[in-house]
C-alpha cells in the first residue's frame, strides 16, 4: 500500500541469486551444504547494495542458508530481512557437492529438472514449492526482494510465467546476480521476465538500475527490452503450452 496514495503498488520481485561460494565456483551441487560467500562473493553482494538503491522494498525474503543471508545483508537490506524455508536451494540428495559432469558418467542423459535427485527433491516437489511461494506473494504487493539460489530461482522464474518446470534448464543465474518478475502494465494480470540474470549495473541494458527514478519507469524499460529479445514469442509458447511435463 502506498502510504501517499493510499493505493496499492503492484507486485514486483527482485529475485536475488547469492554471490559466488567455494562451490559455486567449482561447479559442485550445493544444497543443504550451508558454505559462506567468497571474497568475490561478497564484492557481488555489496554490488547489488547499488543496483538497489532507491527501491522501497514492502517485504525481504530470504533463503535460511548462511550465503543467501549473507548477501542479503550486504546487499543493504539485512534489516528487513525474513528468513522463508521455501526459497531454499534444491535438495540434491545423493548429488549433493557433485558436479553435473560426475553425475554424467553415471546416467549421461541426466537433468535435474526433468529426473531430479535420488534421495532428495524430485522436479514436481520442486515445482509444487515454487508455486506455493508465488501463491503466497500474490497475495502481497510492492517491491519484494527474493534472495535464493541458481536452479530454485530458475524454478521460480518459470513458474511464475506458467512454464513447466523442465523449461528452466534454458534460464541460468550467475552468482550476485538480479531478475525482475512482474506483469506487463498493458495486460495487467500478463506475468513477465521483465529482467533476467543481471550481473551488473552495466549488464540491465535499457532497465538498467542505475539512475532509476522509480520501480515503475524500470519495469517499463525492463519490459521493453524483454520484449525486443523475443518476449512475445515465450508469451506465444506459455499460451500453447502451459501443463507440467
Amino acid at each position: 500500500m502506498n502510504a501517499t496514495t493510499g493505493l496499492s503498488t503492484p507486485l514486483c520481485l527482485y529475485l536475488v541469486r547469492h554471490g559466488e561460494t567455494a562451490w559455486s565456483l567449482s561447479g559442485q551441487h550445493t544444497g543443504r551444504t550451508d558454505l559462506p560467500l567468497t571474497a568475490n562473493g561478497a564484492r557481488e553482494s555489496r554490488d547489488l547494495a547499488e543496483r538497489l538503491r532507491g527501491v522501497h522494498f514492502s517485504h525481504v525474503l530470504s533463503s535460511p542458508s548462511r550465503r543467501a543471508h549473507q548477501t542479503c545483508k550486504l546487499a543493504g537490506l539485512g534489516q528487513q530481512e525474513q528468513i522463508d524455508v521455501d526459497l531454499a536451494e534444491w535438495d540434491y540428495g545423493d548429488y549433493e557437492g557433485r558436479r553435473t559432469a560426475e553425475i554424467h558418467e553415471m546416467r549421461p542423459d541426466w537433468n535435474i529438472f526433468q529426473d531430479g535427485c535420488p534421495h532428495g527433491e524430485m522436479p514436481k516437489q520442486v515445482s509444487d514449492r515454487a508455486d506455493r511461494l508465488i501463491a503466497r506473494l500474490r497475495k502481497l504487493d510492492g517491491n519484494i526482494a527474493l534472495f535464493t539460489h541458481g536452479q530454485f530461482g530458475a524454478a521460480v522464474g518459470v513458474r511464475w510465467i506458467g512454464l513447466p518446470l523442465v523449461e528452466a534448464e534454458h534460464f541460468t543465474l550467475a552468482s550476485g546476480s538480479l531478475s525482475i518478475l512482474g506483469a506487463d502494465p498493458r495486460r495487467p494480470g500478463m506475468p513477465v521476465l521483465a529482467l533476467w540474470n543481471a550481473k551488473s549495473i552495466h549488464a540491465a541494458g535499457p532497465a538498467s538500475l542505475q539512475g532509476i527514478e522509480d520501480a515503475a519507469g524500470m519495469r517499463t524499460r525492463a519490459l521493453e527490452r524483454w520484449e525486443n529479445e523475443g518476449g512475445e514469442l515465450l508469451n506465444q509458447r506459455r499460451s500453447s503450452d502451459v501443463g507440467e511435463r
